[in-house]
């Protein structure tokens, strides 16, 4: 609920108006929260905030950098993905080790990607292409289908430049997901990546229900090196990103990383706050595309499914965000959630460690789900 000071009255998300938003605007402008300008400030003390502001985010990124270790990402993400394989390309082994390409072997097939978290809609659609192509191209030996399978997958989970073009655009970035499913780290990653390629990058902190979120999120902020906006616990998720976006249009930011709540059990609600926010940011940050990645959990399989489906009926997703890849059984997850949504995996993590994200890479992955060895 929003306070509007002027009616005295609680107003909901879902039925704020476009005069509300600005009253809420006003109240933001005058309000005791962390704003560009204090009072009686001029315009060249902001800049020499600003600047002092950004160099020691500067060095606070060079006191703790992190060095990326020797093993490449693909090798970590085999490395972490081993149980998946194992699992997977164990099963499959034994199958294609027969000749006779039948009723029995498409239907143990179903069976062993099913298992494998990979959905029953993407099992369906994989086995579809293959028996397409089996017959398209006489192939009458088992052995031959283990990359047909393979080049199926790869081809379905495929990304485009496209997909990641809001990196090269002024960008607002919503990310969503519940907690626990690793937003916060997600943030500081993708914040360390960002600022690595030169880009100038802000971090909102707008997920202000959840206790201790803002020191979480300033301590990712710190290490990454990039400035952070917040509020108090509590406050208006809207004001924050006012604030966030205002900042980000007058010192020229690149890339707007906000936080959000990760509440699901009031969906209308949500969605109306979702949809406030971006329309704030739009508004107070012209030209910015608005991206919403959903941050999931590979770990909790079947789980992350339900969570991706939730979030999709509540809000149009522009790609996923796969944490915990490393030591996770689950990983055929990925594809179904891709087969049954829609949504492109954007990123995929597989540790801990603040360089621990990557672009998704479609290639890299079916390798290390089906080899996990690097071409």
């Amino acid at each position: 609920m929003f306070w509007n000071r002027k009616k005295k009255q609680e107003v909901s998300p879902e039925e704020a108006s476009a005069e509300q938003i600005d009253e809420i605007r006003e109240e933001a402008e005058t309000a005791e929260v962390p704003c560009p300008v204090a009072e009686g400030q001029s315009a060249a003390t902001e800049m020499q905030d600003a600047a002092e502001q950004e160099k020691q985010a500067s060095n606070t990124a060079e006191e703790v950098a992190e060095e990326e270790p020797k093993q490449g990402f693909f090798a970590r993400l085999a490395g972490g993905m081993t149980k998946t394989r194992d699992k997977l390309a164990g099963n499959l082994s034994n199958l294609f080790k027969e000749n006779e390409i039948d009723e029995d072997f498409y239907e143990e097939l179903e069976e062993i990607l099913v298992m494998s978290d990979i959905g029953i809609r993407s099992t369906e659609e994989i086995l579809d292409r293959l028996k397409e192509n089996v017959k398209k191209e006489h192939i009458k030996e088992r052995a031959l289908c283990r990359e047909l399978l393979i080049g199926s997958i790869r081809e379905q989970m495929a990304t485009s430049e496209s997909d990641f073009s809001f990196e090269e655009d002024k960008s607002v970035i919503l990310v969503v997901g519940v907690n626990g499913a690793g937003k916060t780290t997600t943030i500081g990653k993708l914040a360390y990546q960002f600022k690595n390629r030169g880009k100038k990058v802000l971090i909102a902190a707008a997920d202000t229900f959840r206790a201790a979120a803002g020191d979480q999120l300033s301590a990712w902020a710190s290490r990454a090196g990039v400035e952070m906006i917040g509020g108090k616990d509590g406050a208006d998720p809207s004001s924050v990103i006012f604030d966030a976006a205002h900042r980000a249009q007058s010192r020229n930011i690149d890339i707007l990383l906000c936080d959000t709540a990760g509440r699901l059990q009031n969906k209308k609600n949500l969605m109306a706050e979702l949809h406030k926010m971006g329309t704030i940011a739009q508004k107070e940050y012209p030209g910015a595309h608005v991206e919403i990645l959903l941050v999931l959990d590979a770990t909790t399989g079947q789980n992350a499914l339900s969570q991706a489906r939730e979030f999709n009926e509540v809000t149009e997703l522009t790609g996923i965000i796969l944490t915990k890849m490393d030591g996770t059984a689950k990983g055929g997850i990925a594809i179904a959630i891709q087969s049954e949504l829609g949504v492109p995996v954007k990123y995929i993590g597989v540790g801990e460690k603040i360089y621990d994200l990557q672009r998704f890479d479609a290639d890299s992955f079916v390798r290390a789900m089906f080899e996990g060895e690097e071409a």
